[in-house]
């Protein structure tokens, strides 16, 4: 037990928060980070030091330790901090600012927060409260649970949701029979489709868990201690054992009997305020804007505005991105953004990826070119990279839909960026929303491996699936270094880029005013001989340059550094243009010479720039220069396909007439 605070109007009134979950806990250690000098009471219902209840399942199956439930959930300490376990607060009077406890003690305060979280839905099904029918919610469910699974023979779990197939494999653990009842259509259904969640049926099934969808409880049988049920189609299924984890409802009892305004939660403002300016309420106890979230990720966003509020800041919280990225029975699953029916996703068009023999799937939604959801059953390697894009409302182009489709990517192989490189907004611990940023100044504090990393921010400290992307960051902050030869491909391309806007803006060449000159610079465009060796070096230089497409897509062309290869590409197109200036006397011309003239110049602004984002790419933002250089890249590659027919026909209408 921590300091207890003097209760006395002599001093300052604590900050109160009730809940000692992952939210509640986040929430005090981040406001006595930023102020040291608040005081501070925190009360937990339950008499177990704060843990992390997604954990509990692992720890149910034997997969996890204590020490693992609750590594990074340490309640800060010092002489303003007091910690009342197992102390459930019963009372609040909003007119004088305290709260009563079930000691019978009451405590002022200056600022309530409620992350008081959520409660098992119970189904109203006749015989559901006898013996040996459990809910899942809890380290009290989870200790009756371990001491039940060595005695059951056959279990039936309701629900078919993540928690539900979690329980499920953790009963498993003693050979017990066990059978999963979900009453949707499909497995998972807020975050997985038919063909995902068929997919992830399979997988269940595979690892000797039945699987019943469709169908609904009636009854539960027993005299006292459960002998079966009945389904509402009639069907009696033996069971001794029922595990209810059929969804949540949110704790809004005693925002109730406080007078706050409560809906499906305890609703909130921007600010994460109640009805009532000195009572905030965060996680899966508040409703903000008529959404209710179930995970733990948007808590902690939420946490972290009313730390802001607390100590005078203006932030506000707009809402959060649902995703979900766990293992189900080892299977790694992946949703984020509108993907469900619920969502109104009735206009966007989808792309999908689907490959047995693998057992991966992945389909991505789209709405007016940009990306609203995804999600996948699998392994994949650029899931958060398709998380940060979702995140980001990225535009997908009809290419990259055609790409997906093939290969399951909407990027090339090898596009995607070390997490060094992400940007500070980007989620890379998607259980905890740890930050880019929040690792990056975790390192310069001096977190120089995983597990400091992990006990300073608390990432990778849920699933764990993160770890790989602390390993690159652990030991600090890396500096990012320039691609090769990136001061002549910067000298080369900006050049090119200046001649082409040259060509685009500056007046053509005059013709020489007289005939009597020693040199008539005309003559180049004019006579026919000079004008064939200009074209058929445009021609050479042009086919040249492409070579560069082969060295880098083409495995067996591996002579030289493809470095040198990319900068020899562009001072070949500075030479290209450098041709159509002494062809054409920097004259666009008319109709097919237009066209023809257009597409050299567009192919070379679009590759200089490309270029010139390449070169810069470790002084520049990395969206910033990822979005720039994939654009310029892909209009250059859609600009050089007219080329050569125009050209065709350019060099056939020169020879024929």
């Amino acid at each position: 037990m921590l300091q207890s605070i003097p209760n006395t109007k002599a001093v300052q009134a604590p900050v109160v928060v009730i809940g000692t979950g992952p939210v509640g806990v986040r929430l005090a250690q981040d406001l006595h980070r930023r102020d040291p000098s608040i005081p501070l009471v925190i009360y937990g219902n339950e008499p177990w030091e704060p843990y992390n209840r997604v954990r509990l399942s692992s720890f149910l199956a034997g997969d996890a330790s204590w020490a693992t439930l609750t590594q990074g959930l340490a309640l800060p300490q010092g002489p303003a901090i007091a910690a009342r376990l197992n102390c459930a607060v019963v009372h609040v009077d909003r007119g004088a600012q305290e709260i009563e406890d079930s000691a019978g003690r009451t405590q002022r305060y200056s600022h309530l927060v409620l992350a008081t979280g959520s409660r098992p839905r119970i189904p109203d099904v006749p015989g559901i409260g006898q013996a040996n029918v459990y809910v899942f919610r809890d380290m009290n469910d989870t200790q009756r649970l371990l001491a039940r699974r060595i005695r059951s023979r056959r279990t039936v779990v309701l629900g078919g949701g993540l928690l539900g197939l979690e329980a499920a494999r953790a009963m498993q653990r003693f050979n017990t029979e066990v059978l999963v009842i979900e009453n949707n259509d499909r497995l998972m259904m807020q975050q997985l489709d038919q063909a995902a969640a068929d997919l992830l049926r399979a997988h269940v099934e595979a690892a000797g868990i039945q699987v019943l969808t469709g169908a609904a409880v009636k009854r539960v049988h027993g005299e006292g201690a459960v002998t079966g049920i009945t389904l509402r189609t009639g069907d009696v299924i033996e069971c001794d054992t029922v595990v209810i984890a059929a969804g949540i409802k949110p704790n809004t009892d005693l925002a109730l009997q406080a007078g706050l305004n409560v809906g499906r939660g305890i609703r909130v403002s921007d600010r994460m305020q109640t009805s009532d300016p000195h009572i905030y309420a965060v996680g899966e106890c508040a409703e903000h804007r008529e959404q209710v979230y179930g995970i733990v990720a948007p808590g902690l966003e939420q946490a972290a505005v009313v730390v802001h509020a607390i100590c005078g800041g203006d932030a506000s919280y707009a809402g959060s991105l649902q995703a979900t990225r766990l293992k189900v029975l080892d299977m790694p699953v992946f949703s984020v953004g509108r993907v469900g029916e619920h969502d109104g996703i009735g206009s966007a068009s989808t792309a999908a990826y689907e490959d047995k023999k693998t057992g991966i799937y992945r389909k991505v939604l789209v709405e007016r070119g940009h990306l609203i959801g995804a999600m996948a059953v699998g392994e994949g390697a650029d899931l958060r990279r398709l998380q940060e894009a979702v995140s980001g409302n990225h535009r997908i182009l009809p290419w990259q839909l055609l790409r997906f489709r093939r290969t399951g990517s909407l990027w090339q192989e090898g596009e995607a960026s070390s997490v060094v490189n992400w940007p500070a907004s980007a989620v890379v611990c998607n259980c905890t929303g740890v930050t880019r940023g929040q690792l990056g100044e975790a390192a310069a504090a001096g977190c120089r491996s995983i597990e400091q990393l992990a006990a300073c921010t608390r990432a990778s400290t849920v699933c764990g699936s993160c770890k790989p992307l602390l390993a690159e960051l652990a030991g600090g902050a890396v500096m990012r270094e320039p691609v090769r030869a990136h001061r002549p491909l910067q000298g080369a391309a900006a050049a090119a880029l200046a001649l082409a806007l040259l060509a685009l803006v500056a007046p053509a060449i005059p013709f020489a005013k007289t005939v009597q000159l020693q040199w008539r610079w005309d003559e180049l465009w004019l006579v026919s001989l000079y004008k064939q060796v200009s074209g058929f070096s445009i021609l050479g230089l042009s086919v040249l340059a492409l070579l560069l497409s082969f060295r880098k897509r083409w495995s067996r062309l591996g002579y030289g550094d493809f470095a040198i290869w990319r900068v020899l590409h562009v001072v070949l197109g500075l030479g290209v243009l450098a041709g159509l200036y002494a062809h054409t006397g920097g004259r666009l011309g008319s109709q097919l010479n237009f066209l023809l003239m257009a597409s050299f110049t567009g192919l070379i602004l679009a590759g200089s720039m490309s270029g010139l984002m390449i070169a810069q790419g470790h002084r520049l933002p990395v969206a910033l220069v990822r979005r720039w250089r994939d654009n310029s890249t892909w209009v250059h590659i859609l600009l050089f396909w007219p080329v050569p027919v125009l050209l065709g026909f350019h060099i056939l209408k020169t020879y024929y007439f």
